[in-house]
């Protein structure tokens, strides 16, 4: 199936969805790419956030693009490859038999996934700002992230053992 297809996939059965990228073995290059489109979704979706802070505060919207830019495309990918291996560590630690590529694997996945809903996120941050509609908002990228995140992580065992 598409990247697309297993995205929306992922909302209704994301151990199958888990399952199946894993069948295609372990990929770094492809981990890494599912890694970085997560991260690049993340930056654009901040893009409305960050012009309506622009415009309220009288400032330029350059830095603010480039600061997001380095902290999402370079630090966010590495606090995401030590938190995953933490999980890893952490299930390691209470017997689960997985390799550090799954978790890996499920954690990127999960961020990749839930791309289109924090791009709402960004959407309801940026042009109706802080408020009861953004904590909604926020609350279900946040339901559905560790959904897709922990379904991932025990398929992720359940395929290495």
């Amino acid at each position: 199936m598409s990247v697309t297809s297993d995205m929306m996939a992922s909302y209704r059965t994301p151990r199958a969805v888990v399952a199946r990228r894993l069948a295609m073995g372990e990929r770094e290059d492809r981990a890494f790419a599912i890694l970085m489109a997560a991260c690049g979704v993340i930056f654009v979706s901040r893009w409305p956030a960050l012009a309506r802070e622009a415009h309220l505060a009288q400032v330029e919207l350059n830095p603010l693009l480039g600061a997001n830019l380095f902290a999402l495309m370079f630090v966010l990918p590495l606090l995401a490859v030590t938190l995953a291996f933490v999980s890893h560590l952490v299930l390691r630690a209470f017997g689960r038999k997985q390799s550090s590529f799954g978790a890996r694997f499920a954690l990127f996945w999960a961020m990749l996934s839930t791309g289109p809903l924090y791009l709402l996120v960004g959407l309801v941050e940026g042009f109706i700002g802080q408020g009861t509609a953004l904590t909604i908002v926020g609350l279900l990228w946040f339901v559905a992230f560790f959904w897709i995140w922990i379904s991932g992580l025990l398929e992720a065992g359940r395929v290495a053992a």
